[in-house]
């Protein structure tokens, strides 16, 4: 057979070294095509007598990246397919044996009666890190980049190739299930003092310390198929598992919610696993693995957090045509918080920085902001003195526009206020070049307006950024009416450049992002006027999948933000633009008890110098009525704080804001992090169904009023049981 993606070489002393290079990939990845040459090769390995062992390397810098999901989705169509030709029993049939093929392949490797030796050269993920389990020995290339892991868990999904019993087999069954259900990329040191990598060596001596543990005897049998293997936990039903499982269980259900199946086929199969023989217990795994392929929510997580994602990043809205910015320095005017953290990620990705505010001494803080963030990678051994004085180095803090004069691109980050952003453009553009692009990191303030103070709107468009910068992965790109290509394209390659992933709006008020948070804000400030518990607020949002609830969340962004927020939507757009009771909560807050938020220690939630936060126990006084927690609808309190965000997506469809769902969706998640394992705001309405969501909206309207009416997108969509991926659905994709 004639191999694309592998190498086969035996040398002198019958130890065959299995070369994987992908070809046309900067990553190796597992398709249909690796898994059948992996096939022949394991055959090979095992049926010639010359073959004393098998080492298995990659020829490029990484391991491998896992499987390639979008071979799952292409499961996934064919099983609805078939359940409609042939029926369901016959499509499920056909889908667990399809989607078990990597376990039996791995399983024959590791019983094939020859060692074979994983000899991992940088990162290992998912169904890559699987195969190197299932080997006999792991050794691993001594690279402080690389990592290893399973991180299935972050896409709906579970390692499904035997992930799930290999590990839990070589750790104790606690320590297995965090590992798995975080789904953490981990460490060399780490994974080695969790046996998951046996050595770690210098790169130059990999694929021979690899042979070496072959020559000297390396056994072809792993210790689970050994006589007297006992397991490192002991059995399930022992005082050992019991001090183990039952509590797993409830901090799953803490964490959870029960709102990702794939976490509780982890449990499941762990659970069960053990109790069982290896082939046994991998044949449970892959049947609530093909389970959990089916679901709606891994349906949603895969297509937005990995293929979606994956093609926003590659430049799926960028201009065609136009030529690749070579952006070799960037201008930040405004030194505060927001833009020092841009000036960081900037420095970070090896652009050169230009950092201005009014005066050296503001230039200089927001320059050191850099160092501290820096100083604290070092202290976590994640960088070192040396990369933090280069990345330092790259950062020029000033006070003076004109060294702005160079720079390629020029973000203002600063007060959020129309006229000091209108004299820091003007001030800007007198000194850069004729050709810089100029963005402004606004969250709320349109850029076809801020755009009237700048001599080229072509070249003027909005980059806006979420706080924490150096932590949040989501940027929004705001097109204004005149915005040009060349403009759209800079901003992209940008992003791109500072390893972030971009979406791409129409302007508007609050663009997309701020737009569904403020209302998921609101309707938290709604429901504690109601007479709502402030903790039952809070506690059933995180129900509804979402990170924090909406109090916590307007004390991160600050109180007196929003309050500004309000006041000047109310200016612009009148008093019936805003609500009457939020508005009175918030000035009650910010004017009348001084609460700011976390950064005074004192917004909905009191922030104590030790000990965690809590909330502050002067809230009940500002609720006019208090209603009995036992006669509220948890229910419902769920859906008013998914659909009222939901709600506002289909509303950016409709007016055009948002030109893409992937957008839609993928910005959701990384921006404020809506509930995941619906797949993101408009997933979110296909999972119920457009007509299920309209009548669920009609009862809320009906009950809290006109915040909750279906758009009229939605409701005709709804008549015709159309779907936001049906009707809109994404061009050409970009290839992987």
């Amino acid at each position: 057979m004639h191999y694309v993606n592998f190498k086969l070489e035996t040398d002198a002393d019958g130890i065959a070294l299995i070369t994987w290079d992908a070809p046309g990939r900067s990553m190796n990845v597992i398709d249909l095509k690796t898994i059948e040459e992996l096939s022949d090769i394991v055959e090979k390995v095992a049926a010639d007598a010359a073959i004393k062992g098998a080492v298995i390397t990659s020829g490029k810098e990484t391991f491998c990246a896992g499987a390639d999901l979008t071979m799952l989705e292409v499961f996934s169509r064919e099983f609805t397919d078939l359940a409609k030709a042939q029926g369901e029993e016959m499509a499920v049939t056909r889908l667990y044996e399809e989607s078990r093929k990597l376990s039996l392949l791995y399983r024959r490797l590791e019983v094939s009666g020859k060692p074979w030796v994983a000899a991992i050269d940088g990162t290992a993920l998912g169904g890559g890190f699987e195969l190197c389990l299932a080997c006999h020995y792991r050794v691993a290339s001594d690279n402080p980049k690389a990592r290893v892991g399973l991180p299935e868990i972050k896409v709906g999904l579970f390692p499904g190739a035997g992930g799930t019993q290999r590990v839990a087999r070589m750790m104790p069954p606690g320590d297995a299930l965090q590992f798995l259900l975080k789904g953490d990329q981990i460490r060399l040191a780490q994974a080695k003092s969790m046996k998951l990598v046996d050595a770690v060596v210098p790169a130059a001596d990999l694929v021979q310390a690899a042979k070496e543990w072959i020559k000297a005897g390396g056994k072809g049998k792993a210790p689970w198929d050994a006589d007297g293997f006992r397991l490192p936990g002991g059995p399930v039903y022992s005082r050992a598992g019991m001090m183990t499982f039952p509590p797993a269980n409830a901090i799953y259900r803490r964490e959870t919610y029960d709102n990702y199946p794939a976490a509780r086929a982890i449990m499941q199969v762990v659970y069960e696993g053990l109790q069982l023989p290896m082939d046994l217990a991998l044949r449970v795994e892959s049947r609530w693995f093909a389970k959990i392929l089916r679901s709606p929510e891994a349906a949603a997580m895969i297509r937005s957090l990995f293929v979606s994602m994956q093609e926003l990043n590659k430049g799926a809205r960028r201009p065609a045509g136009v030529p690749a910015s070579k952006l070799k320095k960037v201008g930040i005017i405004g030194a505060g918080f927001m833009g020092a953290s841009i000036g960081y990620v900037t420095a970070n990705a090896g652009i050169a920085v230009v950092l201005i505010d009014r005066d050296q001494e503001s230039a200089d803080k927001g320059k050191a902001l850099s160092h501290k963030l820096m100083s604290d990678q070092i202290n976590r051994g994640r960088s070192s003195s040396a990369e933090r004085e280069a990345l330092l180095a790259r950062i020029t803090a000033s006070a003076d526009y004109g060294a702005l004069k160079d720079c390629d691109l020029v973000i203002e980050a600063v007060f959020e206020d129309r006229q000091v952003k209108a004299e820091a453009i003007r001030k800007a553009q007198g000194a850069s070049g004729g050709n810089t692009i100029f963005a402004s990191n606004t969250s709320t303030l349109p850029i076809t307006s801020l755009a009237e103070d700048f001599n080229d709107p072509a070249r003027f468009i909005g980059i806006h950024f979420f706080s924490p910068v150096e932590r949040m992965m989501l940027v929004e790109i705001i097109l204004g009416k005149k915005t040009g290509d060349a403009a759209l394209a800079a901003a992209l390659d940008y992003v791109r450049a500072i390893r972030k992933t971009p979406i791409v709006v129409n302007d508007s008020r609050g663009f997309y992002a701020n737009r569904c948070v403020l209302n998921y804000v609101r309707e938290g400030h709604l429901m504690l006027t109601e007479g709502v518990p402030a903790a039952m607020i809070e506690n059933v949002a995180r129900m509804a999948g979402m990170p924090v609830g909406p109090l916590a969340l307007n004390d991160e962004v600050a109180l007196d933000l929003g309050w500004k927020i309000l006041k000047a939507a109310e200016a612009d757009l009148g008093p019936k633009a805003v609500d009457p009771q939020q508005k009175k909560l918030l000035q009650q807050l910010v004017e009348k008890h001084g609460r700011l938020g976390r950064k005074n220690g004192k917004g909905f939630y009191d922030y104590p110098q030790s000990g965690p936060k809590r909330l502050w126990p002067g809230l009940g006084d500002l609720q006019k009525r208090k209603l009995d927690p036992d006669s509220i609808d948890i229910e419902e309190l769920k859906q008013r704080l998914l659909a009222v965000q939901a709600l506002e997506a289909a509303r950016c469809v409709e007016e055009g804001v948002i030109t893409d769902v992937r957008e839609a969706d993928v910005g959701s998640i990384l921006g404020w992090g809506f509930a995941p394992f619906t797949g993101g705001t408009l997933s979110y309405i296909d999972m119920l169904g457009t007509r299920v969501f309209v009548d669920r909206c009609k009862r809320l309207e009906k009950k809290h009023g006109a915040r909750f009416k279906a758009p009229k997108l939605l409701a005709d969509m709804a008549v015709k049981g159309d779907t936001f991926y049906g009707r809109f659905a994404p061009g050409p994709r970009v290839a992987a």
